[in-house]
């Protein structure tokens, strides 16, 4: 199995991607590997002025851009794609160092940015158009729909994907036209420099991407306050500070929040299939991803193969916290991440829930490393019962119809993602009943996750707007209307009176809607 020294970034190349931070202070900060406790790297933070000056350059960049031609900027997208995987060796190293995630997890960042500039790529003069509209009047009025950028997008990433959750959004915003003032995680800067340095060889424009440093709570503000949009993805607390400051300066925001996303496995359903399913569903990244799944609900009928299925395939599963591509969990990122979930499940079994399989941290695999864990017999005063644990721990809730399961699915304040298991028709009815911006049949979230072409996004308190599709890039632009009238005004021509015109008009529609119906 290799060893977690073999997962390194040597002290030249952390100096060459802190460099392109703007920061001009003598204030730094110390990055810590969740695979070891050892430091990675040094990070310059960057002061108010800092990112004032980020957005100078940044509005200047972004003027010649937008009048780039299209085709132009779909070249860069599809070298972006090339430079991703021909690189991705780095990419794995630095995303496993800074976040702790198994290396396939890491890989599921690689391939999901990847598409991200395929898509975009082949999409974009379609996307943006512009589009025929229906005029006023057949022949005489025309109209077209153009999308105009926003100007300069502020983007503040997470520490959990800090690959994918950085290029998939900020690159939809260059690609329609804007710049972009990022700031990404503390935890986890490194992973988005080196994607940005890979735009810059794609033929980005250096300046079109700013990168500042710091506490969110520190810089986060002066970035909304000086950004025509801001796209956020974190926890709902800041996401509705954010979206209060944002709304007294009338700006627009997209805000992907936090999730207590169920399962429902119907009665039909294949049990090893689902119990998979569910590994991969609940642990991907220690349970660090805000589309994994916290609650199963099983029917009555098969619930104790599924459970008992679940605890054996638990026990054979592989930890690490090292490149090895067959470790199937790697670690939590932070101290804090596993106090929160030793917290939830103490609180739970204190509260009268049954361990079904894990429940102890293991610093011998790694300084922050808690096993997957499955809860039964969860009260609804447990913590974790409706508060989002965001780590390696699932409950388990038996039901008899299916009424009761979606009625259980839906009772809470969150709609980010859902999964059913089961026949593929049943399934799909079901599926349109959970109130989740994506719900996945037959899959925990990859479905739709990794469907670029497919909005993603919450519903209730799991956020506002979406990513990918075509909604995820005209979030970052301004619909404009151009109308074109031709041989008489709209109002009509002088030479008739309004009340002939208007009787004409009467005739006119009538035999419009009678032909549009026969057609």
């Amino acid at each position: 199995m290799p060893d977690v020294a073999q997962i390194t970034v040597a002290p030249a190349r952390t100096a060459e991607l802190t460099a392109l931070i703007r920061a001009t202070g003598t204030e730094t900060r110390t990055t810590v590997s969740p695979l070891t406790g050892a430091d990675v790297a040094t990070v310059p933070v960057s002061t108010d002025q800092d990112v004032l000056d980020a957005f100078a350059a940044a509005r200047v960049a972004q003027l010649d851009w937008a009048r780039t031609p299209v085709r132009r900027r779909k070249k860069a997208l599809l070298r972006l794609h090339d430079l991703v995987l021909k690189h991705q060796a780095e990419l794995l190293d630095l995303i496993q160092l800074e976040s702790g995630k198994a290396r396939s997890h890491a890989f599921d960042e690689v391939l999901h940015s990847a598409l991200t500039g395929r898509y975009y790529g082949r999409r974009l003069s379609r996307i943006l158009g512009p589009h025929r509209r229906s005029g006023v009047y057949p022949v005489i009025t025309s109209v077209r729909q153009h999308h105009q950028p926003k100007g300069v997008v502020g983007l503040i990433t997470p520490w959990n994907y800090p690959l994918s959750m950085a290029l998939v959004d900020g690159l939809a915003a260059v690609a329609a036209g804007n710049a972009v003032v990022h700031k990404p995680d503390s935890q986890s800067p490194l992973t988005a420099l080196a994607i940005i340095e890979l735009m810059h060889r794609a033929g980005f424009p250096k300046d079109l991407w700013q990168v500042v440093s710091g506490a969110g709570s520190v810089i986060g503000s002066v970035i909304i306050d000086h950004a025509d949009y801001i796209c956020f993805t974190g926890s709902t607390a800041t996401g509705k500070r954010i979206a209060a400051q944002c709304s007294q300066r009338l700006i627009g925001c997209s805000l992907e929040l936090g999730g207590k996303n169920p399962m429902i496995v119907l009665p039909g359903a294949d049990v090893e299939k689902a119990v998979e399913g569910t590994v991969t569903a609940a642990f991907s990244s220690a349970g660090q991803l805000c589309v994994s799944i916290e609650r199963v609900y099983v029917h009555d009928s098969i619930y104790d193969r599924y459970r008992d299925g679940l605890a054996g395939r638990l026990a054979q599963m592989a930890y690490g916290a090292n490149a090895d591509w067959e470790v199937e969990m790697g670690t939590l990122v932070s101290p804090s991440q596993l106090a929160t979930t030793q917290k939830h499940v103490a609180d739970a079994l204190d509260h009268g829930a049954t361990l079904v399989s894990g429940g102890h941290a293991r610093p011998d695999i790694a300084p922050w490393f808690h096993e997957p864990t499955v809860l039964e017999d969860v009260p609804e005063s447990a913590l974790c019962f409706a508060e989002e644990t965001f780590g390696p721990v699932v409950s388990l809730y038996r039901y008899r119809s299916i009424g009761e399961a979606v009625q259980a699915a839906n009772d809470t304040p969150y709609g980010l993602n859902a999964s059913v298991w089961g026949p593929s028709r049943r399934a799909r009815q079901v599926a349109t009943r959970i109130k989740a911006g994506t719900v996945n049949v037959n899959e925990g979230f990859a479905a739709t996750f990794g469907s670029i072409g497919a909005p993603m996004g919450g519903m209730k308190e799991s956020g506002t707007g979406r990513r990918q599709g075509a909604e995820g890039l005209l979030r970052f632009t301004e619909t404009q209307s151009i109308g074109v009238q031709r041989v008489i005004p709209v109002g009509g021509p002088s030479f008739l009176s309004k009340r002939t015109f208007g009787a004409l008009l009467t005739v006119g529609l009538i035999g419009l809607r009678r032909f549009t119906r026969r057609a």
